[in-house]
Parts: C-alpha cells; sequence; structure tokens
C-alpha cells in the first residue's frame, strides 16, 4: 500500500494489523504522530490557509520594543507547519490518486475497499480515495486485472467503454483501437456505445477498429500476463508487436511486413530472444537488432 492512503488509513483509524506495521515503518512515523497529538484541538472544516496564516504572524509580530522576541521564531515555525498541515490536508482531499506503469512494469495496487487491480505495462488507473464510499469508479488507460471485493457498484471506466460489476474478477484491455473484456468470475457489464451487454466466466467482449470480434470461451481463471506471458487467438499481426514493445520496451520495424496477417501463439516475457522466436518463426519471419533500442523484421 502507498504511502499517502496509509496515512490517510491512519487518520480515519482504520488501518488493520498488518497496515498498521507498515504505517509504523514509515521513516518519518513518528513526527506524524506527534503532529497528530498536537492537532486534536484543532478543526479545520472550511480551512482557509493564506488568511489563518497571516492573521498568526500578525498576532506574533513583535513590538519595536520588545527586547526579547526570542519566543516568537518557534511560535511562527510552529504556525507555518501547522497552516501547511491543513493546506495540504485540505488539497489532497479534493486530488485523485493516479498509478502509472513504465513499458515492461507491471504492478499490484490495493484500492480503498480492498479490491485490488493489477496493471500491465503502459498503464494507468486513477481513483479518489475519499470519493470512494459514495462511488467505487476507477478511470482506466491500458490494460489491468480486477479483483472486486464485494458492495456497491464498481464501474471501470474507459475511453471505449464502461465495465461495471458488484464482486468479480475481470480482465479490461483499451488500447488504441482495441476494446477488450473478459470475465473470469461472477457476473461483468460492458456498456460500448449503444451494446450493452453481460458477460459469465469464460465470456468476452472484444472489439477491433470499431468490430466486433468473436472470441473462443476462455479457459484460463486468470489473464496469462499475469504469469508473464502474452496470448494471441487469431490477433492481427500487428497486435502482437504492439504488445511485445510494451513488455520489452523496444520498438519493431515490420515496414516489409504484412500486419493484418492473423497470429495465434504465445511470447515470454522473460526471454526477449525466446520471445522473438516465438512470434517470428510461425510467419516465417527473420529478425535483426538494429541498435539497443530497435528490431527489423523481413521475411525470409
Amino acid at each position: 500500500m502507498n504511502r499517502e492512503l496509509l496515512i490517510k488509513k491512519w487518520l480515519d483509524n482504520e488501518l488493520d494489523p498488518m497496515e498498521l506495521k507498515a504505517f509504523q515503518a514509515l521513516e518519518d512515523h513518528g513526527d506524524l504522530v506527534k503532529l497528530s497529538d498536537g492537532l486534536k484541538h484543532f478543526k479545520a472544516p472550511d480551512y482557509n490557509t493564506e488568511q489563518e496564516l497571516q492573521a498568526v504572524l500578525s498576532r506574533l509580530e513583535p513590538t519595536k520594543t520588545d527586547k526579547s522576541p526570542g519566543w516568537v521564531k518557534p511560535l511562527i515555525a510552529i504556525a507555518a507547519i501547522l497552516t501547511i498541515f491543513f493546506g495540504v490536508t485540505y488539497y489532497n482531499s479534493t486530488l485523485d490518486t493516479e498509478i502509472n506503469t513504465l513499458a515492461s512494469e507491471k504492478t499490484t495496487i490495493e484500492l480503498p475497499d480492498a479490491s485490488n487491480a493489477t496493471l500491465n505495462a503502459l498503464s494507468s488507473i486513477k481513483f479518489n480515495n475519499n470519493r470512494w464510499t459514495k462511488n467505487r469508479e476507477v478511470r482506466l488507460e491500458g490494460e489491468a486485472f480486477f479483483k472486486v471485493a464485494k458492495g456497491s457498484k464498481f464501474d471501470v471506466i474507459t475511453d471505449d467503454g464502461i465495465v461495471s460489476v458488484l464482486g468479480t474478477q475481470f480482465n479490461v484491455k483499451q488500447r488504441d483501437n482495441y476494446f477488450e473484456v473478459v470475465c473470469f468470475e461472477g457476473l461483468v457489464g460492458v456498456s460500448h456505445g449503444t451494446n450493452n451487454v453481460k458477460l459469465k466466466p469464460g465470456d468476452s467482449y472484444v472489439v477491433l477498429d470499431g468490430k466486433f470480434i468473436a472470441k473462443e470461451k476462455e479457459t484460463l481463471n486468470a489473464p496469462a500476463w499475469l504469469k508473464n506471458e502474452s496470448h494471441f487467438q487469431s490477433m492481427p499481426y500487428k497486435e502482437v508487436l504492439a504488445e511485445f514493445e510494451r513488455q520489452y520496451n523496444i520498438t519493431v520495424s515490420a515496414e516489409s511486413i504484412d500486419t493484418t496477417l492473423l497470429f495465434t501463439g504465445i511470447f515470454s516475457h522473460e526471454d526477449m530472444d525466446l520471445a522473438l522466436k516465438s512470434i517470428t518463426l510461425p510467419l516465417n519471419l527473420t529478425y535483426r537488432l538494429q541498435n539497443d533500442a530497435t528490431i527489423v523484421l523481413t521475411r525470409e
């Protein structure tokens, strides 16, 4: 769990035993506790940080006849700390939390209700902690696998459509002209344009370049990319190359290749040479490393 969420749950007295240990391990744990103890008698429902700081400073400003102003500086420092604390707290309450992954990177995050989202490479997710109890909603760009805790409706919003569930496991992929939702557990609702469909375990909803693509029943109990593999079933070769580039943070030049050809196969995320063989040999292609950042494909 990230530091910001740990501190928020601590302030709200919502830490479980494991989270409490993680909070106590923070480098500034002692300072946070001291600051909290000093703020117990303060309330700031509508706190204007600039106005309050000026008010405090004006009251603490020493007169010209004051011969011993030494006590003023510590109080000014305390006032500034309190002002910054209230200001940052208020400001953070209005912000969304955003997590991004880089090429060849994956990460799992815990959402405020203990739901989990695992992001694939070059993906981002955004949500608001303070509105979560009223609105379980995340915005996704890229690909993510969700394990949703039971509760109120949970929405995943993408540029291509909205996926709605109550408590289930599913994968959402939204890349350029590709939109895919796969249900692994429970019941998943997909809203895409004028279409509204319900997916049961094993069902998929796939749209490529604006056209619906029929897909065989999913037999896995989780997406293959969680185990560092990419699986394709009759997918245009351009989609295979795009995923390869994301997983290995490299550019593939395929100018002499027909990338509309359909590909069925698997490639690993852990061995680039093996992965290249997996996606080139079935199509009788050869490859060469042009530089450290580009691979050129040609036909034999």
